[in-house]
């Protein structure tokens, strides 16, 4: 794939993007006149690029596409329930089309095109009169006076846009007069050959409706400023087309144009590959500067000064490449608003999706990671925690129900929550279910919330039957699975007939952390900051409980402790004075008992070989500033393993005993 393929298919999807949802948004405001002006926008676009790029079916695809939703912009048909959910197949077929040429049947297509012909007809004011969608004759405007006046960003030339030829298009619509104004233009020794100084003002006199003038500037609306004026007209028995519509859309042209000015100069679009080379080059750069920081220790000052400074920069480009990997989670919440869309329509459940901090910014590989135990969450919440119509009605609920999408920041966790108003957990169905499976005694002593954390459990589900949504006791593994392996934690909440709510913790980012670095024996470790709540002496703490249990009494609390010296087998003598971090994941705190408390540490995240990556108590290493390796604890994995680790030494001391 060349670059400009590259280039085109990128385009593409942002184009698809907006379709779908401008759709999806029409869907819930029909008579939005700027969302069918933003889909009509996206399929018109994408005809263009497709034919300029190759992708001879995608346009002609596309062109019938257009030309059905045409009559939509036109208002000779509403954009109705059953005319987006055929739109939104086109939208897929236009996908597939792009992604796998060979692979998109034709067939499908035709039918798209059929069916959305179909449609369109049959919403059309007066069916029985209407014309086919493909030989429609549009009512003819009057002849009219329109007064032009627009502008180009500077580099519209660089970009590769030619004036001339748009110029040439409204010549075409009728009779144009056009002058430039050169007011902008510096001396000569000041011209940049590449910058488009010229505004212009152009009066066309043509029969045309304004959304065919729009449409000549429809590929550089983003890099210009547009008005449209209408000064003159000949009286006329014809009605104009759509006169709400445009003229509405003209303003719109102009704001959009406004909100976007200067754009294309104040961004670029980067290869995501490249990013993550940057954070990689980045990550190096810190460890050799900590290296360069231990060195300069022993040194003169002015090296220990130059060492500092460069300190400094490194720390400045570490923040500046971690914001670039960072996006705004509303790319991710977006994809969610049709998979609620056609499993409502799958399941004969009204939902409202309701979103909320779209803005939260999150590292780029972590998004993707969390599409899929996303789609699971809400897939559950749809199939399993809402009721049917009935059920709502008969728990005196609204008839549509509700599901919450959601993302804030907390210190240095991003939290996403899935809420929905359904049922809740049914725990007394969860237990029974897990004592059947062998999964807990039957007499086990649990918490609603330790009984809430079984359904992650892989193959566990209380649903009776297996549908294509759900019933196997694989979605909620796969989250489980995934969250843990970026590092985050699940925390459940739910309400018997009031609903349940899934929150999801992470941390921001992915490549580097600030680590608490600990020394147990002759080894380092790495602790994430983000779980450390405080540091005590071991001595002063003391330690509570009877009979081998290891507690820590602070502040009144009892607090279990691990002693890492053990579990890690370390050989070297303890230290006299031994310290204890107290770290906290979901509603737990344990300590972790270790040798010295060495201080905080920017943890370049290195991820381990493919024959350490399943040691379970280890999430990653880093280089420290000697060149030595310090292993990175994932806490709950290590909590969970030391705690079996403490239950088979107490049964060994007991047996001895």
């Amino acid at each position: 794939m060349n670059d400009a393929e590259k280039a085109f298919r990128e385009e593409a999807d942002d184009l698809l993007e907006q379709l779908e949802q401008s759709l999806l948004d029409l869907e819930k405001t029909p008579s939005d006149n700027e969302l069918i002006a933003c889909a009509f926008r996206a399929l018109h676009t994408l005809k263009g690029s497709g034919a300029m790029f190759g992708y001879e079916k995608v346009s002609a695809f596309v062109h019938n596409f257009e030309t059905a939703f045409d009559h939509v912009r036109k208002g000779r048909a509403p954009p109705s329930t059953e005319l987006v959910s055929v739109a939104l197949l086109a939208k897929d077929h236009v996908r597939a089309q792009i992604e796998d040429p060979e692979a998109a049947d034709e067939a499908t297509g035709r039918r798209i095109l059929d069916e959305l012909r179909r449609v369109v007809e049959a919403s059309a004011p007066v069916a029985a009169e209407a014309p086919a969608v493909e030989i429609a004759a549009p009512a003819r405007p009057a002849r009219a006076a329109w007064r032009l006046r627009f502008s180009f960003d500077e580099r519209v030339l660089v970009n590769g846009t030619n004036p001339l030829l748009l110029f040439d298009e409204l010549r075409t619509l009728g009779e144009l007069d056009l002058r430039a104004c050169a007011d902008a233009v510096p001396s000569l020794d000041a011209i940049d050959p590449t910058v488009c100084y010229l505004s212009f003002e152009a009066t066309l006199v043509t029969d045309a409706p304004r959304s065919a003038i729009e449409d000549v500037f429809i590929f550089v609306i983003d890099e210009m400023s547009l008005e449209i004026e209408r000064v003159d007209e000949e009286q006329s028995t014809h009605v104009e087309e759509a006169p709400p519509a445009a003229a509405e859309a003209a303003p719109t042209a102009t704001r959009r144009s406004a909100e976007n000015e200067g754009r294309g100069a104040g961004s670029v679009r980067v290869q995501a590959e490249k990013v993550d080379e940057l954070m990689d080059r980045v990550g190096e750069l810190v460890i050799a500067q900590a290296r360069l920081t231990q060195l300069a220790e022993t040194a003169s000052l002015d090296i220990k000064a130059i060492a500092e400074e460069i300190e400094r920069l490194a720390a400045n480009l570490r923040d500046v490449t971690m914001g670039i990997r960072m996006v705004p989670i509303g790319s991710l919440f977006g994809r969610y608003r049709r998979l609620v869309h056609d499993l409502s329509s799958e399941l004969d459940k009204p939902v409202d999706l309701v979103m909320s901090g779209e803005e939260t910014e999150l590292d780029k590989t972590m998004i993707e990671r969390l599409a899929d135990p996303l789609v699971h969450l809400i897939r559950n919440s749809l199939d399993h925690g809402l009721e049917d119509v009935a059920g709502r009605a008969a728990a005196g609920k609204a008839a549509t129900g509700r599901i919450r999408l959601s993302a804030s920041h907390s210190g240095a966790e991003v939290l996403i929550t899935v809420a929905d108003d359904g049922r809740g957990l049914d725990v007394a169905r969860i237990r029974a279910k897990a004592v059947a499976n062998g999964l807990i005694a039957e007499d086990a002593v649990m918490s609603d919330a330790e009984i809430h954390q079984l359904i992650f459990h892989a193959g566990f589900s209380t649903a009776q039957s297996i549908t294509k949504l759900s019933g196997r006791g694989v979605g909620m593994d796969v989250v489980k699975r995934t969250i843990e392996g970026l590092r985050g934690a699940i925390d459940i909440a739910s309400t018997p007939g009031g609903g349940s709510e899934v929150t999801l913790r992470l941390p921001l980012t992915l490549a580097i952390i600030e680590g608490l670095l600990v020394r147990v024996g002759a080894a380092r470790y790495v602790i994430p900051l983000s779980s450390v709540e405080e540091c005590v002496e071991l001595a002063t703490a003391g330690e509570g409980g009877s009979a081998g249990r290891s507690f820590l009494n602070i502040r009144g609390d009892l607090v279990p402790f691990l002693r890492l010296r053990e579990f890690l087998s370390a050989k070297t003598p303890p230290d006299p004075h031994q310290k204890v971090v107290v770290v906290s994941f979901g509603d737990q705190r344990v300590g972790l008992v270790v040798d010295q408390i060495i201080g905080s540490h920017q943890t370049v995240i290195k991820s381990l070989s493919k024959l350490h990556a399943d040691v379970p108590c280890f999430s990653g290493a880093t280089i420290l500033g000697d060149g030595a390796v310090a292993l990175i604890f994932d806490i709950p994995h290590l909590v969970d393993r030391g705690q079996a680790h403490d239950e088979e030494r107490k049964a060994r001391e007991k047996e001895a005993a």
